[in-house]
């Protein structure tokens, strides 16, 4: 064995025993968003703070640096083409990154999200934006300095956050594409709301037992390839998924008895991601290899399960005799054409995870719009809920009466996930395209989705997606697997021509 090869192992042993350190954090984040009882939450936090400071203290030794110094010629791993090679590029990316940030700073920032989400819980139940206020105030400080110490080559503070959720994008470059994709958007509105078809919505308001949904939303995350023998379903506050590690990956979601598509679209799109987290390389746990490319792919995944799959009519010819079966008082006398269109409804809504597929890009655009003011020092806190009810009426035409159905209806801010909202909307157009090449690929999906075969779909993202890892970023991943560049084309195209044919356009 080379003294290279021995220096390679050594760091892929470090990584590993880094990535486990951090899954025992996001346990306890876990269980801090299901089961925590309020008055654990200051010594929750204490907890996570330890947790991110001996962390650091691992991502950030100098015995590290020394590993990438002897790793440093590409030979020394067998060339640019290997997967040695993009984990020691991905983990020496990682390294430059963390040793810019003081290990007071990222404590802070652990202990301050903790309680500060807290906080945002009983601001939203309380629809008071008052008690989050502080909190966001710190929440923005400690995100400002954090951007300052990271640095970005464009001198943009929201860029050097952004870096942690696609790395490689920029704000002008994400606005460069969301602009023209607004746009069209704001055109196909338009159409639909000039078109005669109205679906009838209070079908989805009827009574659905929450039991029922349980079961029938596992028994659908289970047919399109979630493994509930490496996971599980919870209820929080905030639908999400935590993949901790091998065999182990946290759904969660909250149920409406009166809100048929929370709940149920809700655990699709969070077991696509599971699904993602499940279909890594378990022996590359720790690795670039084995961790997801970006959160805008993961976020494709997610929105491929829960829209172009979950809200296709192929995949409710398979499902809707089973959901008249487990909710027989609400639909048992609907017919399936109804129940399609009112799924699909588009129109202008107060929340984010529960808008249709056309008006969910213009949420993740007012947020974006709001982060990068944020950042900028042009926007203080405490102007927040005024600067979201303008911006809301001007992208909606409606104007928020609460703060909980405002502001306060994301968990993202207060625990100081600034930059990642912009990757839902790349993540629908990763998505769409990722989708037609799974359709040239594979065949006719839409008839094996009427059959209940979902599993060559997943099959075939497993191979193609998920167990690249991070070997390529998501550009080049993309046109690995594509063969072109990433284009809104795709995403328009899909969504033109099914509410085309749902409103009669």
């Amino acid at each position: 064995m080379s003294v290279r090869t021995e220096t390679y192992n050594q760091l892929v042993e470090y990584l590993k025993n880094l990535a486990l350190l951090r899954s025992c954090g996001s346990v306890l984040g876990w269980d801090e968003q299901t089961n925590l009882p309020p008055k654990g939450a200051e010594h929750r936090a204490n907890q996570l703070a330890v947790l991110a400071g001996l962390s650091h203290d691992l991502a950030t030794d100098p015995v590290l640096g020394e590993l990438f110094e002897k790793l440093s010629d590409p030979a020394s791993v067998g060339g640019e083409e290997t997967e040695a090679f993009a984990n020691v590029r991905d983990a020496k990316r990682a390294y430059d990154r963390s040793g810019k940030l003081p290990k007071k700073l990222v404590e802070e920032l652990s202990r301050t999200t903790t309680l500060s989400q807290h906080a945002w819980v009983e601001s939203r139940k309380k629809k008071d934006f008052s008690v989050f206020q502080p909190w966001l105030e710190k929440v923005i400080n400690l995100k400002r300095e954090e951007a300052d110490a990271l640095g970005s080559e464009t001198g943009v503070k929201y860029d050097a956050l952004i870096e942690d959720y696609e790395p490689g994008a920029t704000a002008a470059q994400i606005q460069s594409v969301f602009t023209p994709l607004r746009e069209a958007l704001v055109e196909l509105v338009n159409a639909i709301r000039n078109s005669e078809r109205t679906p009838d919505i209070s079908i989805l308001e009827r009574q659905y037992p929450v039991d029922a949904q349980e079961k029938f939303s596992i028994q659908a995350a289970t047919a399109i390839g979630f493994d509930f023998s490496a996971g599980r379903l919870d209820i929080a506050a905030h639908p999400f998924c935590s993949g901790f590690g091998p065999g182990d990956c946290r759904l969660t979601t909250r149920y409406d008895e009166h809100h048929f598509p929370g709940a149920f679209f809700g655990t699709l799109h969070e077991a696509g991601h599971g699904i993602y987290e499940q279909g890594l390389t378990d022996e590359n746990f720790g690795l670039a290899t084995g961790e997801a490319c970006s959160l805008g792919i993961h976020e494709s995944q997610s929105r491929m399960w829960e829209n172009l799959v979950g809200r296709s009519r192929s995949f409710w010819d398979h499902f809707y005799a089973p959901a008249q079966q487990n909710f027989p008082a609400a639909i048992g006398d609907v017919h399936i054409d109804d129940f399609y269109a009112a799924i699909n409804d588009v129109r202008p809504s107060w929340i984010r995870v529960e808008a249709d597929e056309v008006t969910y890009n213009l949420h993740i655009m007012l947020r974006f719009q709001l982060e990068q003011a944020m950042m900028n020092g042009d926007l203080n806190a405490a102007d927040v809920p005024a600067a979201w009810n303008e911006l809301f009426t001007e992208f909606f035409g409606m104007t928020p009466t609460d703060d909980s159905i405002g502001c306060l209806q994301d968990v993202h801010w207060s625990a100081g996930l600034i930059g990642y909202f912009p990757t839902y909307s790349l993540g629908n157009m990763y998505a769409s395209q990722i989708f037609e090449k799974a359709k040239e690929d594979l065949g006719d999906l839409n008839a094996m989705f009427a059959r209940g075969e979902f599993l060559p779909l997943k099959e075939w993202l497993n191979k193609n997606i998920h167990q690249h890892g991070r070997r390529y970023y998501a550009p080049e991943l993309v046109e690995v697997v594509t063969g072109k560049p990433l284009s809104s084309e795709p995403l328009l195209k899909h969504l033109k021509g099914k509410f085309g044919a749902v409103y009669g356009l």
